[in-house]
């Protein structure tokens, strides 16, 4: 599955609100914030500008741009280090700080369900597409699907 559809399938609502929980400091403290304001095409990156502008960034994600996914997806990510941590110390995937090593074999820790499992645990703790967006980022990125 490209990245594209990662986004795509939380739907245009749910896209809405997971680039609204972008936070700019973050995007600062993280190196991300130029590129990110590059990449969104904003003249000032604020919150504001950002909603102003999503109905634009989800249509560019519909013409299937993998590198702009890549970018958005690092945007939310950060912003979300925290709820990443407790995902993954959850599914007792082994990590630095929602960080792990690109040749990490997940599958003994993504046992059938998995997803479901982590909906349950968390859907009153964060956002439904925000949890379901990271849920099909972390199948996209381990599983390769």
């Amino acid at each position: 599955m490209p990245l594209t559809e990662v986004f795509l399938s939380i739907g245009e609502d749910g896209f809405g609100r997971v680039i609204h929980s972008i936070s700019i400091g973050k995007l600062k403290t993280y190196q991300l914030y130029d590129r990110f304001k590059t990449r969104t095409h904003l003249p000032k990156l604020n919150a504001e500008n950002l909603q102003k502008a999503t109905p634009r960034l989800w249509a560019r994600l519909s013409e299937k741009d993998e590198e702009y996914a890549q970018d958005l997806s690092q945007a939310v990510l950060v912003s979300h280090l925290d709820m990443i941590v407790a995902v993954l110390n959850f599914l007792g995937i082994p990590h630095e700080d929602g960080f792990f090593a690109k040749d990490l074999d997940a599958k003994p820790h993504l046992t059938e369900g998995w997803q479901e499992r982590v909906l349950e645990k968390f859907k009153d703790v964060y956002p439904e597409p925000l949890l379901r967006f990271y849920i099909a980022h972390l199948s996209w990125e381990l599983l390769k699907s």
